[in-house]
C-alpha cells in the first residue's frame, strides 16, 4: 500500500493553529519530493507547500510567514505546521508523495475548516 496517509485536520477559529501529518510508504530515501496540496470548495486544487528530498522549500505566497514544512525521515513523515489560520484556508488538504523511480501517491485528505 503506497498511498499516504494524512491526519489533524478539523474544525479550528480564524487564528488558530492545525499541524497536519502525512505518512509515506517505502523508502524515504527514494522520495523526490513530498507535498501538501489543498482544494478549496468551489476552487481548483493548489499547491501549498513542498519539500524535497535535500530539505529545499517552496511555499505558497498566500502561506508564506504562516504555514511551515517539514519531514522526518526516519518515520517517513511529511509535516504541515498552519498557524494564523484564516478563513480561506478552508480545504481538503492533500498529500503528494513523488518517488525517483516511479509514480506520484495522493492520499485521501484531511478538512480543515477554519470559522470566523
Amino acid at each position: 500500500q503506497m498511498q499516504p496517509v494524512e491526519s489533524g485536520g478539523g474544525s479550528v477559529q480564524a487564528g488558530g493553529s492545525l499541524r497536519l501529518t502525512c505518512a509515506a510508504s517505502g523508502d524515504i530515501f527514494s522520495i523526490n519530493y513530498m507535498a501538501w496540496y489543498r482544494h478549496p470548495p468551489g476552487k481548483q486544487r493548489e499547491l501549498v507547500a513542498s519539500i524535497r528530498a535535500d530539505g529545499s522549500t517552496h511555499y505558497a505566497d498566500s502561506v508564506k510567514g504562516r504555514f511551515t514544512i517539514s519531514k522526518d525521515n526516519a518515520k517517513n513523515t511529511v509535516y504541515l505546521e498552519m498557524s494564523s489560520l484564516k478563513p480561506e484556508d478552508t480545504a481538503t488538504y492533500y498529500c503528494d508523495v513523488d518517488y525517483r523511480h516511479g509514480p506520484n501517491y495522493w492520499g485521501k485528505g484531511t478538512l480543515v475548516l477554519v470559522s470566523h
